[in-house]
């Protein structure tokens, strides 16, 4: 399994995250450190988001807390780049982390 993740950190709820991808569809999920934690143990988990074929990606955060943002591409074959920023309820705006490749191969 391969993924990308970038750790959005404590937010509030209301911000909106913004992910701009280049390359193949794919899986955009946003979720807290324990569902993260299933993710990885490909045990069941939940998320909000889903399967993105056109960017940007944008995913409102349901509620305060520490967020996640998983991109992978189901399996498939593919490259897909992604680029994350977080908007406030102010529209005040954080770029989250800076680009990085994923490659299915």
């Amino acid at each position: 399994m391969r993924f990308s993740y970038h750790d959005l950190g404590h937010q509030p709820a209301g911000s909106t995250v913004v992910v701009h991808l280049t390359g193949s569809a794919a899986n955009v999920l946003l979720v807290d450190p324990t569902n993260f934690g299933r993710y990885r143990a490909r045990q069941a988990f939940s998320y909000h988001g889903g399967l993105c074929k056109r960017s940007p990606a944008e995913i409102e955060i349901p509620s305060e807390g520490h967020w996640l943002v998983i991109i992978d591409l189901g399996g498939y074959k593919g490259r897909v780049r992604g680029r994350v920023e977080v908007v406030a309820p102010d529209g005040r705006r954080t770029e989250a982390a800076a680009e990085r490749d994923l490659v299915e191969a």
